[in-house]
């Protein structure tokens, strides 16, 4: 054993020759499928660089795509990064190969909305592509495989997957509001002139679309001394209900507008951090937004997935409960509800053909 004045001496010149070997992990396997499309592109990196499952988690990333060639491009780009957690990639267009064991699978693949279509035309596409990837999820994903539906309408698409994998546990998949949550936070962060990770509790509740309720009456911020309310802290209702909920419903198309592209980076970013909270759990006292299978709480209809505060722990979330809802945020669930309730339907008649 060296003496500690040597140690001393060493951590000074060297610090990497004294840096902690990483616990070894068995690899774990994730799908990533759209894996060639912009967010694919965005997360895989953010995967396999630990921010999803955490610096010590070795993974195999599993990459589906119907493009070939740029997912082979993908390929080659993330052995030429040489990533250390990083134990193997499988970059495939066959569904029974991409799911084959996966542990965790982010579904960002689907039918994009093109100028003219309906919704109602683009949930038909999506039922066909989510039913074809329920049965091989059903088949092939290792048992108790976490799934996050990403791709737009996720909602309903989570709906879909879940009613063509009876197998799998309803509460094993999830859809992405994590996005919409994080805008939330850097909108009150923004106003209060505060960093966001000081800024907690917001909610989004409902569908992942226009009609999403933003609510931050039960968010709080804090500062070095203090933690309070943020409707007490903006001190603007009118704010509150009006300018923040709008501009959080309509970032995704002022993103589009400036850029000329959707989210990317956003959105992967908030799929890592949906998944590593779910996995590794939300930090006391704080909750996040998920879009889960609901059971009824704050009186949302059940069968339909919704988004809702939750705290997770030891990869199981739970809905925080007993939260006031005032008339006001209630007429913004029931309408988010109804939207759900009737992209469900749509869905329901592409399901029976």
């Amino acid at each position: 054993m060296l003496p500690n004045s040597v140690l001393q001496r060493l951590a000074s010149w060297c610090p990497w020759l004294l840096r902690d070997e990483p616990k070894r992990k068995q690899p774990v396997k994730v799908l990533v499928t759209g894996a060639a499309g912009q967010i694919g592109y965005a997360i895989v990196p953010m995967i396999a660089r630990g921010l999803m499952l955490g610096p010590d988690q070795p993974v195999v990333l599993h990459m589906l795509a119907p493009m070939a060639d740029a997912l082979n491009g993908v390929r080659m780009e993330l052995v030429d990064a040489a990533l250390p957690l990083l134990r193997g990639v499988v970059a495939t267009t066959d569904e029974a190969e991409a799911f084959q064991g996966v542990n965790f699978a982010v579904l960002i693949g689907g039918w994009p909305r093109k100028e003219g279509m309906e919704r109602k035309d683009l949930i038909a596409k999506n039922v066909a592509i989510y039913r074809s990837q329920a049965s091989a999820l059903q088949q092939h994903a290792a048992p108790n495989c976490k799934v996050l539906v990403v791709a737009n309408p996720a909602n309903t698409n989570a709906l879909v997957l879940k009613e063509f994998a009876p197998a799998v546990a309803a509460r094993n998949i999830t859809c992405l509001t994590r996005l919409d949550h994080n805008r939330a936070l850097g909108q009150i962060a923004e106003k209060l002139g505060v960093h966001v990770g000081d800024v907690r509790n917001a909610v989004v509740w409902g569908n992942h679309s226009s009609t999403q309720f933003p609510d931050a009456s039960h968010a709080t911020a804090r500062a070095e001394q203090w933690e309070k309310p943020v409707r007490e802290l903006v001190a603007d209702e009118k704010w509150l209900r009006e300018e923040f909920v709008v501009t959080v419903q309509q970032r995704g198309a002022a993103v589009i507008k400036a850029r000329k592209q959707s989210s990317s980076l956003s959105a992967a970013s908030a799929a890592c951090d949906h998944m590593r909270d779910w996995i590794l759990g939300t930090p006391k006292g704080t909750w996040v937004s998920m879009g889960v299978y609901s059971d009824g709480s704050y009186g949302v209809p059940e069968g339909i997935f919704y988004s809702f505060p939750v705290t997770c722990e030891k990869g199981e979330w739970s809905i925080v409960q007993g939260l006031q809802v005032d008339d006001f945020a209630r007429s913004k669930m029931e309408l988010s509800a109804d939207e759900l309730d009737e992209e469900r339907s749509m869905a329901y008649e592409f399901v029976s053909t």
